[in-house]
């Protein structure tokens, strides 16, 4: 991309609060953006020649503040944080050349499959979240069960449905070399502030809807009970035992990001649902036109792994990932290297 000068970064902009959960002054910032245009000559996003997607994956607060369930904080302890606080002053600096912000958002309810009241042991005791992972041989041994009251609320009171889907997921998942299922703690909990766009974050977002006249393009994902979600592409199994489908690729999205010139990526977390939407994107893309995959920008510094000290560490798993995905053409940079160009 040509370089091009950067925009300086809004004044209400604090960097301290990115750690924070706080209301947006949504008309307060709707006036300030449309005088920020203006200042800066900033045309509507309809004007673009060149059209450019930041793809945001699951920049939420359940996964980007140390108070909630699942903080990425990779190997420094602040990961999402700091990823955080480099994204806005992307966005930011790059208002004027950003098209489309699109916003992925990881969407819970309590009983799925990879939630602890999903499952249940001879005691009738859940497993512990992020501590436990259902592989096939402890499912095929009863070490693990499906819970049979959820039958009543997501089987239409078919239990027997119920345990031939997860012995055939956690089949599917062995087979596909997938990660074992993981029981994660509740988490993105539709309705629940887990769920919402970490504060700041959706401050710049909206900031760049007005300022630009430019929709944001949320996609909703991980409603469905029986399979785990980490790509906003794909959900993890497709179909049930019976083969008959449970779900589907998100063909329509994919479609909309390979309409751009151009798709930044970065969110959380590096090593599962960015790590995963890349992956499913790069499968499309090879299935299409390899030479795509040169269109598409990983922010490195803007995504990080999922790290629990002392019990599991995705680096590895993650940088191997991004350089697979490098060696297919795709771009790794850095927020503060990319010039984007007109």
């Amino acid at each position: 991309m040509t370089a091009k000068s950067l925009l300086p970064i809004p004044e209400y902009f604090d960097p301290k609060k990115v750690s924070e959960v706080w209301r947006v002054l949504y008309q307060e910032r709707a006036t300030s953006a449309k005088s920020w245009a203006k200042q800066h000559s900033i045309q509507p996003a309809a004007r673009d020649t060149n059209r450019i997607c930041l793809l945001i994956i699951d920049a939420q607060n359940t996964f980007c503040l140390p108070e909630f369930e699942l903080f990425v904080g990779g190997r420094s302890g602040s990961g999402a944080i700091d990823d955080n606080l480099r994204l806005c002053e992307f966005i930011y600096r790059n208002l004027d050349r950003l098209t489309t912000i699109a916003p992925t958002m990881d969407t819970h309810k309590a009983m799925q499959i990879f939630h602890p009241i999903f499952w249940i042991n001879e005691a009738g005791e859940h497993p512990q979240p992020a501590a436990t992972s259902i592989t096939l041989e402890d499912v095929e041994k009863g070490i693990w069960k499906v819970n049979p009251a959820l039958a009543y609320s997501i089987s239409r009171g078919n239990f027997s449905s119920l345990e031939k889907h997860a012995l055939h997921y956690v089949k599917k998942l062995s087979d596909r070399g997938k990660y074992p299922l993981t029981i994660w703690p509740y988490h993105s909990m539709l309705g629940g502030i887990g769920h919402a766009l970490v504060s700041a974050v959706e401050e710049a977002i909206f900031f760049h809807s007005i300022a630009r006249e430019s929709q944001a393009l949320f996609e909703i994902k991980g409603g469905n009970p029986l399979t785990e979600n980490y790509s906003v592409l794909r959900p993890e199994v497709l179909d049930g035992f019976d083969g008959n489908p449970i779900a589907q690729k998100n063909v329509s999205f994919m479609n909309k990001l390979l309409d751009f010139d151009a798709v930044i990526i970065g969110g959380q977390a590096k090593s599962h649902c960015v790590a995963w939407t890349i992956d499913d994107l790069l499968t499309e893309i090879l299935a299409r036109d390899a030479n795509l995959a040169k269109k598409v920008y990983l922010l490195e510094d803007c995504t990080s792994p999922v790290v629990v000290p002392g019990v599991v560490d995705f680096t590895e798993a993650a940088n191997e990932a991004f350089q697979r995905f490098a060696a297919a053409g795709m771009n790794v940079v850095k927020s503060t290297e990319l010039m984007l160009g007109d």
